[in-house]
């Protein structure tokens, strides 16, 4: 009678060498971009749509209808191009061509957010140098500056629910934006102290809830 095969163990994990660099995780199954054209184009439509500023519109897009990022990810880089010099949005359409084809990608989304809208606001330059006393355009002007208001509210709004899953405690998130609030649209402080200051704070605040 032959002997039946013994059943083969187990083999262990497999660990990298004593200080060798572990290998990244691996990332989560996403909608991505397609190509360069596909990134120049709907950071385009983006950019059209960005009446008074394109926040609102860009989390509405890039997290909510095309997932190319979740909140947690666009609520980092979106820190990040604020901190930056230049516009944020710019910043932050760079930093997601970036993340997918590398510095080609970083020039298209930069592209789609300048081409078109350069061009129509060159248009009605023209045209409003001719009518900018008019006491209607001027009323106009307000009510879109209201709506821009209300936009980017509602937009901080939407991305606060990331919050409860910060490093930095919840209630110490809310003092710091209340603060930067403050020192902002009352005390007038220059933007630069209050990112200086507050963003350090924060980064204290990170390191210490990050820290085992």
């Amino acid at each position: 009678m032959s002997a039946s095969p013994l059943p083969t163990p187990p083999s262990a994990p497999q660990c990298a060498p004593y200080g060798a660099p572990l290998p990244p995780p691996a990332e989560p199954d996403r909608p991505r971009p397609t190509s360069l054209t596909d990134l120049f184009l709907s950071f385009t439509l983006i950019a059209l749509q960005g009446f008074g500023g394109v926040l609102a519109v860009i989390q509405q897009q890039v997290v909510e209808r095309k997932r190319w990022m979740s909140n947690e990810e666009f609520i980092e880089e979106w820190s990040v191009a604020q901190v930056m010099p230049g516009p944020n949005v710019c910043n932050l359409a760079m930093m997601i061509g970036t993340r997918h084809f590398g510095l080609a990608g970083a020039m298209s989304a930069l592209a789609g957010i300048l081409t078109v809208p350069l061009i129509l606001v060159l248009c009605l330059a023209l045209v409003y140098a001719q009518f900018a006393t008019q006491p209607q355009v001027q009323g106009a002007l307000r009510g879109m500056a209201a709506v821009a208001a209300g936009l980017i509210a509602a937009t901080g709004l939407r991305m606060s629910s990331a919050l409860a899953r910060n490093v930095i405690p919840l209630a110490a998130c809310i003092a710091i934006a209340a603060t930067g609030f403050v020192l902002l649209a009352w005390i007038r402080l220059p933007l630069a102290a209050v990112v200086g200051l507050l963003g350090g704070l924060g980064c204290v605040l990170a390191w210490r809830g990050l820290k085992p």
